[in-house]
């Protein structure tokens, strides 16, 4: 009889799932199942599988790829990976498609009398040593920089911290997670004092409702949007949709709310105001583990070169917070954010019930926001408040966009003002960096230097004599790229562009170095959930396409820092790592060892006692709390997180009568970022082959224009001319056009605006003044 019932239960669950899984194929053409993956694989093809994680997103899905003769044939999702389980979305299930491509680089190629000449590797980094010294000596170490990537493995982001602060001394390395990521890192920090999310995955498996702030998962993030659908199916979890566009998302939601944008800051504080107006609180949690503080308001928005910026947190009470939230009734912020009253109770009513598990995503929506800090800060405060957090199915999850902006941005250190552990600003991080580098302590310089936009400033300045971009493309992906393009041109700058293809930045390169693809290396990726994957390399490089790590080794080498790297070709990888866990050894932060990444398919840190920690902060799951409460913030010093009072404050930049459209950028399922490797997949430039501009129907017909029709978008910065896109993919509200920024011959970025939140840094690409005309 249990048997029988079980079974029972078990086919149910079963065709639920398959139910789900058939209905999200069938809205969202981007998510693909390992069985229909398994039919385009010959029955008799004899392949070599072996595991990795995905190249993409920050999801982290993890597959499986099947070499035959030394070639990668086919991919299919891992059934093992508790990430994606067998799912993957189009762009994972085609990615080895691009390696092959007939542009690859695969030599070096120097530029000589204005034409590039190809080159023997050697040679080249002979050339790139040599630039980079001479630079140093007649100029200073701050002359040189180094931008990186969300997309480096763990050791080559590691290696390159090393290099620039252990070796060469200087803090002038950022990189592409600036763009994307920089604001929940702020965010964690200042109201956890401690980076990246509490929760896992698995999150989705409990939660009740799904409250997606500003995030088209269905597109960007579609095999965790699938399991959501899944709960939709068999548990009837609820997703609300909260976003300033309608998009696929929205049409697979239970329930889709538009905002203004910029007011999501007053809508989440119209939130708070209501959970405690109807005694929504969770008291005792308040009580026992939160602070409350406020910070400096009007604080600017980075416009102008070498902008400064140092909060200033200053306590409050309750009261003070409780007084403050008065401005924020849903009656007053309804008029502006043309959020009904009736949805924002809705909304609150969700997070306020005590009976219901509540589960919160964002990636770029809130992160690339002139206010990006505060608006994490204010989601925050909701689950805060309502003690809504780190337990399974509750709690606030921040997404990445690249799959080890985790692990090789946040946690290696590759932003200008951290270190593998802890800010260049801290003695105590500064001294262990020191120690495990084998450097002098004097070396690694107290103070960050230039974050993204502003090192490119600081090349079109002139201050910058030579920079190195790795795994990158940002004349592609920088705001307002139509000043930063000329700025990368000038002689007064040497320009080092390592990559897999040539892109619109390789175009302005001095050199060009020839870099492994992922599966032609051996590596480690770190995803949003703090799950760190390994995978060894699997097929040959062409030509002399080298890891980027070896790459940085060999030229440190050369410039006489040989004694700092003293890592071999063969087993640099493991040697790095093993180094590397040195920072995070203890309960708080504790990596796995390789040989347990080696057979798993990823682990998520902290690992502690051979186990992974999946929601931290809390004592019943996370062996570090140890105040002997139920939770333990133990970012900060007293053990408590911190409730921000954070007001709505507007746009740098608004329509108006001139520029009447709001414009707003983003990414489409079929490609990836700037589009360097999934635009050379032909299947997917074939399904999406150039970017366009959404309209809301009514301003179309108010224009006369039609789907197709050539449209001109313009800023105060530049323009852009794309096919307009009516009724097709998503639909903007009144007064707000879209355009996604994968395609490299319409270059919205020129369009873009550069300002950025002052405490992360992180530039706003969701907002900015535009007029449009018909060509």
């Amino acid at each position: 009889m249990y048997r029988s019932v079980t079974n029972r239960r078990s086919f149910i669950k079963k065709m639920a799932m398959l139910s789900a899984m058939t209905a999200a194929a069938s809205m969202f053409p981007g998510i693909v199942f390992a069985s229909e993956q398994e039919k385009n694989i010959p029955e008799d093809a004899n392949l070599d599988w072996k595991k990795g994680p995905c190249r993409f997103c920050g999801v982290g899905c993890g597959i499986l790829v099947g070499t035959e003769n030394g070639k990668a044939v086919a991919v299919k999702g891992d059934p093992q990976s508790s990430v994606n389980k067998g799912l993957l979305c189009v762009k994972g299930y085609h990615q080895i498609m691009c390696i092959q491509s007939k542009d690859r680089l695969t030599h070096a190629l120097v530029k000589r009398n204005g034409r590039y000449v190809k080159t023997p590797l050697s040679e080249a980094l002979d050339i790139v040593a040599d630039k980079m010294k001479s630079t140093i000596d007649t100029h200073g170490k701050d002359a040189v920089a180094m931008y990186t990537s969300g997309q480096s493995t763990i050791p080559e982001g590691y290696v390159a911290s090393k290099f620039m602060k252990g070796a060469i001394g200087t803090n002038n390395l950022d990189c592409n997670a600036r763009l994307c990521m920089a604001s929940a890192v702020a965010g964690f920090l200042t109201t956890f004092g401690a980076d990246e999310p509490m929760g896992c995955y698995e999150d989705i498996d409990h939660a009740d409702y799904f409250v997606t702030w500003g995030n088209n998962m269905a597109e960007m993030h579609p095999v965790l949007f699938s399991r959501m659908l899944e709960q939709k199916a068999t548990r009837g979890a609820k997703i609300i949709d909260f976003a300033t566009r309608t998009t696929r998302s929205s049409t697979a939601s239970d329930k889709s709310i538009l905002f203004e944008p910029q007011t999501d800051l007053a809508v989440a504080n119209a939130i708070c105001y209501e959970i405690i107006k109807n005694n929504w609180v969770n008291t005792s949690f308040v009580e026992k583990h939160c602070n409350f503080s406020k910070g400096i308001t009007n604080m600017g928005y980075g416009l102008e070169d070498n902008y400064t910026f140092a909060d200033k947190p200053e306590p409050i009470d309750f009261e003070a917070y409780k007084e403050f939230l008065k401005d924020y009734s849903p009656e007053k912020v309804s008029k502006y954010s043309k959020v009904s009253v009736k949805d924002i109770k809705y909304l609150a009513a969700i997070y306020g019930d005590p009976n219901k598990k509540v589960v919160s995503y964002w990636c770029m929506g809130m992160n690339q926001h002139t206010r990006g800090t505060w608006i994490n800060n204010l989601v925050y405060n909701i689950h805060l408040l309502t003690g809504k957090i780190s337990q399974p199915g509750n709690g606030p999850f921040s997404l990445t966009g690249q799959p080890s902006a985790c692990g090789t941005a946040r946690e290696v250190g590759t932003f200008t003002h951290k270190l593998p552990k802890g800010v260049v600003t801290n003695e105590k991080s500064r001294r262990l960096a020191a120690k495990i580098w084998k450097v002098p302590y004097e070396r690694i310089p107290p103070k960050p230097t230039y974050h993204a936009t502003e090192m490119f400033r600081a090349v079109d300045r002139g201050d910058i004599k030579f920079i190195w971009t790795q795994a990158t493309n940002p004349l592609v992906s920088l705001p307002k790229t139509s000043r930063y393009r000329p700025g990368m041109q000038k002689d007064s700058c040497f320009v080092v562009v390592s990559d897999v293809f040539p892109t619109p930045t390789s175009d302005v390169a001095d050199v060009i170095l020839p870099a492994a693809w992922h599966i032609e290396k051996s590596g480690l990726y770190g995803n949003s959930e703090r799950r760190t994957q390994h995978w060894d390399k699997m097929v040959e490089a062409p030509g002399e396409a080298t890891e980027d790590a070896w790459m940085f080794i060999e030229v440190a080498r050369r410039m006489g820092y040989g004694d700092l790297f003293p890592y071999s070709k063969e087993n640099h990888v493991e040697e790095i790592y093993n180094e590397y866990r040195q920072f995070h050894e203890g309960p708080k932060h504790g990596m796995a060892p390789l040989e347990v990444l080696k057979k798993e398919s990823g682990v998520i840190w902290p690992y502690v006692n051979g186990k992974s920690t999946q929601w931290r902060f809390n004592s019943t799951y996370d062996p570090a709390c140890s105040n002997g409460e139920d939770f333990h913030f133990y970012g900060k010093p007293d053990g408590k997180a911190v409730i921000w009072q954070r007001p709505f404050e507007e746009a740098p930049e608004k329509p108006d009568q001139e520029y009447p459209f709001w414009l707003n950028t983003g990414r489409v399922v079929e490609h990836w970022h700037t589009g360097s490797m999934t635009r050379r997949i032909p299947v997917l430039h074939q399904a999406m082959p150039h970017a366009y501009v959404e309209f809301h129907p009514e301003d179309a017909k108010s224009y006369g224009i039609r789907n197709g029709d050539q449209v001109k978008v313009s800023s105060k910065r530049g323009s852009c001319v794309l096919p307009a896109s009516i009724n097709e993919r998503g639909l903007p509200t009144k007064g707000q056009v879209f355009v996604p920024f994968f395609d490299e011959n319409m270059l919205i970025n020129d369009v873009t605006l550069d300002a950025f939140c002052p405490i992360s840094k992180e530039p706003d690409y969701k907002k900015c003044a535009v007029k449009v005309e018909k060509v």
